[in-house]
């Protein structure tokens, strides 16, 4: 009997929970908007601190000119016998500016120093460098070398992630890279003890040329 009344007490509560209308949906999030507000600074301000602050070594270019002399003495400065650079477009701009480098690919494991790549994008919020395997430095050359070296332009700053995976989407259509990876500062971990280690899993430095493209 008593369990009989109880049943009917939560069938009661059920029909008088369903009569009732429905309770006001917030609307559904607009996920296309970002999460960020805007950047109050110039793209390329806000890039240079924030790759800064991830440990990046920032040399501003004026000109492809000044590029090649930042790239000669820098060069010089660390004793660089084997920078190892493969993609072709930019072993002929190496090659006119009287840059010597390694263009192949004999005993890389035991030699290559360091590494110039190009990239797909910087992006400025995060001052990251996006780097695809679509060119021919592809995985390799900008993982293994304890020293990686970036040429960029100021027309590849983007304001954020977004921005710089559109970019790449619409470069490449249906031949997407098979590998996209955002590079913030040279490889670290604190996994062991919490104590930094530079260079785990990658290079222990990272540096930006970026030369300026932008015309007055």
């Amino acid at each position: 009997m008593y369990e009989a009344k109880s049943k009917e007490i939560v069938l009661r509560k059920v029909r008088e929970a369903l009569a009732k209308s429905a309770p006001f949906l917030p609307p559904t999030p607009d996920f296309s908007t970002s999460v960020y507000g805007p950047l109050l600074e110039d793209l390329s301000v806000q890039f240079a601190e924030a790759f800064i602050r991830n440990s990046g070594v920032f040399v501003y270019c004026e000109s492809e000119e000044d590029f090649f002399d930042q790239l000669f003495e820098f060069k010089k400065e660390r004793g660089l016998d084997n920078l190892y650079v493969w993609e072709p477009m930019l072993k002929k701009v190496l090659h006119a500016g009287g840059i010597h480098f390694n263009g192949s690919e004999d005993d890389f494991i035991n030699k290559a120093e360091a590494a110039l790549t190009t990239c797909e994008a910087l992006v400025a919020r995060t001052g990251s460098i996006l780097v695809s395997s679509a060119n021919a430095s592809g995985r390799r050359l900008s993982v293994y070398p304890a020293m990686h070296l970036v040429v960029a332009k100021l027309s590849q700053l983007v304001p954020d992630i977004k921005q710089a995976l559109q970019f790449v989407q619409e470069k490449y259509a249906n031949r997407l890279p098979s590998m996209v990876s955002l590079v913030s500062g040279p490889s670290r971990t604190a996994d062991i003890e919490k104590t930094l280690v530079m260079g785990a899993h990658g290079p222990k430095e990272l540096i930006l040329f970026l030369i300026d493209d932008h015309t007055d």
